[in-house]
């Protein structure tokens, strides 16, 4: 039997959620987990989670809020504004998450400085935010890959012909029609950032690309649940692009 490919979303240091997901998923030795970043920030063992994804043999992309970490704790001396971006966007919550446990966040940065922004599957292609649809790939940045969302959700044609996008980022309930625990499909791209540190979800989510099977925890109340991907998806339409987020916008960021 072929390996499985597994998609993860967005944990935003949801340790316990993730370690129950992964026991739903129970990925074999041979079978390929790949994280889509937002490994930190907002929920509470954001240290604990980066401690193990670091030393398992799962591969992670970079996320907005791991770029946000690197400028807050790289900059000598101190860039006082990066440092609130970050707290702003939950970063006080990865803080106190070292705080508890006495670990120290050096051996972590090290590692969040060689992540990839993205990853080429072959079929599939996994990115934390999108790309722009005018923009040819290797003239992107993390600005694209970590932080887009209006310009790739409304693209009226898929980037790649050949490939399916995959993302998170953007928490598919902010779509117009689509439920906490939905995944979103728009045109060549699916979104399975569920939101799992928001209250009104709860739901993080891994998706069985090879069966096509949508695996999730809510991380407020332990539920588990295996999904036929066809059950949960919900096709985009054009004129349901999801409004912003609660958190600082991209344009914000990029100045900072």
């Amino acid at each position: 039997m072929e390996h499985r490919r597994i998609v993860i979303g967005d944990v935003h240091g949801h340790y316990d959620g993730l370690m129950t997901l992964l026991e739903a998923l129970a990925p074999s030795s041979d079978d390929r987990v790949y994280f889509l970043g937002d490994l930190i920030d907002r929920g509470p063992k954001s240290a604990q989670v980066l401690d193990f994804v670091q030393d398992s043999p799962y591969q992670t992309l970079l996320g907005n809020h791991e770029q946000l970490m690197l400028e807050a704790l790289s900059a000598v001396p101190m860039d006082m504004r990066a440092w609130q971006s970050w707290l702003y966007s939950g970063g006080d919550a990865t803080v106190a998450s070292y705080r508890d446990t006495g670990m120290m966040p050096y051996k972590h940065l090290e590692w969040l400085r060689t992540l990839p922004t993205h990853l080429d599957l072959g079929d599939t292609w996994l990115v934390h935010a999108g790309v722009h649809p005018h923009m040819p790939i290797d003239k992107q940045s993390i600005e694209q890959f970590c932080w887009i969302r209006k310009e790739f959700h409304t693209i009226s044609k898929p980037y790649f012909p050949n490939k399916l996008i995959i993302t998170g980022h953007t928490i598919t309930f902010t779509f117009e029609g689509v439920r906490p625990g939905e995944l979103v499909r728009g045109e060549g791209w699916l979104d399975i950032d569920t939101g799992a540190y928001h209250p009104k979800s709860g739901w993080l989510t891994g998706f069985d690309l090879s069966y096509r099977r949508v695996y999730q925890v809510n991380v407020f109340n332990n539920q588990v649940r295996i999904l036929p991907f066809d059950e949960v998806v919900r096709q985009l339409k054009s004129q349901q692009i999801a409004p912003p987020e609660p958190e600082m916008s991209e344009e914000v960021f990029s100045k900072a």
